[in-house]
């Protein structure tokens, strides 16, 4: 018998440095148990809009909705994605040449990259970033080079503008930025926007905006889109999608809006990658985004998922909780607390019946402290024992 018989061929390296979703690994474990507190997934129970629904059901009955084309999207979507992008940014797009339609936002995350970056350059994240931005940079083949949020006690979390800056090298294409931060729920503010679009602009860099979650602000801050700014809509890159702020995570639509000669290659990929979007569920991302009451409908769910955020803080007043300036989700720094945030993880989910998951690979060393808590999916009742259950443990 050959040494190679019974493996099959070699495979490539491209996936060696990536780790999987650890999301799953606490999910299977809590799934079942209602006694346990759901916080390790980017979930929420809030509906989605009534007319989204509506429209999706009779998209079932609708031959245009179950077909491959357009490629890009349906038109009247893509002039919609285009007005919300244009409304929020106060930049003009044309829907049909700087707007695409994606199976999802996420989707749109990786065909944005490979649209803009060669194999060999480099990209800057945040730190900590969600990994799923962190790891379709290595897909792309491009190296990801890591910008800290850091925490102060009296601001909360700030982009270290000097590391940033330090980032940029010759091989740098692109600034990687999704706001609010997640997992940490960070919060840009015109200051560090500012050095963001400065430092675009001094090294021709492309701004790829993840605005899964652009509204979702806490604490009454101002709302700001990077495109909007002095020279900056050339250069940037949305990726949206109506996921978080209308709850429509299973319809997987998304959209990329952004300067045509981008847009071009954004769409060569998109159907070289997915082909479409998903066609039963555009008619209900339409209803979402052309209702009359979008903004106040977004408002709503934020206000809500606001005094989940602070139900959270409350409870776990005692631990060192940072908290989040916008987004679905907070961490805890478990450093203070003497052990990892894996350990920690374990240790909740066995014994104190909280399922939260520990960000390892969604940044560099320091990630591996840094336990996320979703609050997006649980009503407030639910987070009144949240710290007796910490400190069954502690």
């Amino acid at each position: 018998m050959s040494a190679s018989e019974g493996r099959g061929p070699t495979l490539p390296g491209r996936l060696s440095g990536i780790p999987g979703f650890d999301i799953d690994r606490v999910a299977r474990t809590a799934e079942g148990d209602p006694d346990i507190l759901r916080l390790e997934n980017l979930d929420t129970d809030l509906r989605p809009p009534p007319a989204a629904v509506a429209a999706t059901r009779a998209a079932l009955e609708s031959p245009a909705a179950n077909s491959y084309l357009p490629f890009t999207g349906r038109a009247d979507l893509r002039a919609a994605a285009a007005r919300h992008v244009a409304r929020l940014a106060g930049r003009q797009y044309d829907p049909d040449r700087e707007c695409v339609i994606t199976a999802g936002g996420t989707e749109g995350l990786l065909n944005a990259l490979l649209a803009t970056v060669d194999p060999g350059d480099e990209v800057i994240v945040t730190d900590p970033t969600y990994a799923g931005m962190l790891q379709r940079v290595r897909l792309a083949g491009a190296t990801p080079r890591l910008a800290p949020w850091v925490f102060d006690p009296a601001m909360g979390w700030r982009l270290d503008l000097d590391a940033l800056t330090g980032r940029v090298g010759d091989r740098t294409r692109a600034l990687f930025i999704m706001n609010p931060s997640m997992p940490s729920g960070g919060v840009l503010d015109p200051d560090e926007w500012a050095a963001i679009a400065e430092l675009c602009a001094r090294h021709d860099l492309w701004l790829i905006y993840n605005a899964a979650m652009e509204r979702i602000l806490y604490d009454g801050r101002p709302y700001l889109h990077p495109a909007g700014l002095p020279g900056m809509r050339e250069r940037t890159i949305t990726v949206g999608s109506v996921s978080k702020e209308h709850r429509m995570i299973g319809w997987r639509v998304g959209w990329v809006v952004g300067p045509a000669a981008a847009l071009a290659d954004v769409a060569k990929v998109g159907i070289y990658n997915v082909v479409t979007g998903v066609g039963i569920g555009q008619p209900g991302a339409l209803a979402a985004l052309t209702a009359a009451n979008e903004a106040d409908d977004v408002a709503a769910s934020v206000r809500r998922w606001e005094r989940r955020r602070d139900a959270v803080l409350e409870a776990l007043r005692d631990y060192p909780v940072r908290p989040a300036a916008g987004g679905w989700s907070l961490l805890v720094d478990t450093r203070a607390l003497g052990l990892p945030a894996r350990a920690l993880s374990r240790r909740l989910l066995a014994e104190g019946g909280v399922a939260a998951t520990p960000m390892d690979a969604w940044g560099g060393p320091g990630a591996a402290y840094q336990l996320r808590l979703v609050f997006s999916n649980e009503p407030v009742a639910r987070f009144r024992d949240l710290g007796d259950r910490f400190a069954r443990i502690l």
